[in-house]
């Protein structure tokens, strides 16, 4: 059955699409006491519960650098300084709530992370501690994240 939307402007009727929902996610970059190359990960208070990279959804009239800088701040109470976007992801599978696809960012930020928000916890990691319980393809993201790492270094 196909549905349809009224446009706001001439009332003209509007195919409504089923499209994916954009989010994005940043990698916070953060010197820590004991953590060579820190990233910061949430731990979720909401389904799927687990660890994550801080992100969310975009709302409607938001940039994705707006966004992504205001998800920081409300799940890590940190002020982010964005370095780049890193890579998007699309695979319809990567969010069991819906077909979402994020675009990443990696920023730096100093300060101690607080879970706020969504998070019930908020922790300091490297490639070589990252806890086991890591939802969505956030795993996939940090391996080629700390890839790129390397390959910036000439290590590989």
């Amino acid at each position: 059955m196909r549905r349809f939307i009224q446009c706001p402007q001439c009332g003209a009727k509007i195919k409504e699409y089923k499209n994916p929902l954009p989010t994005v996610d940043v990698i916070i970059e953060v010197e820590a006491e004991g953590v060579e190359g820190g990233i910061v990960l949430i731990k979720r208070k909401n389904k799927p519960l687990g660890w994550a990279i801080p992100g969310g959804f975009v709302d409607y009239g938001e940039s994705l650098e707006d966004a992504v800088v205001r998800e920081a701040r409300e799940e890590t109470g940190l002020a982010v300084h964005l370095i780049r976007q890193f890579r998007t992801y699309s695979d319809p599978k990567r969010d069991p709530r819906c077909h979402a696809i994020s675009t990443v960012y990696i920023a730096k930020a100093q300060g101690v992370p607080q879970a706020k928000d969504d998070a019930q916890d908020v922790g300091i990691f490297d490639q070589h501690n990252l806890p086991g319980d890591i939802v969505f393809d956030h795993r996939k993201i940090l391996e080629d994240y700390f890839e790129h790492k390397l390959q910036d270094r000439g290590l590989r």
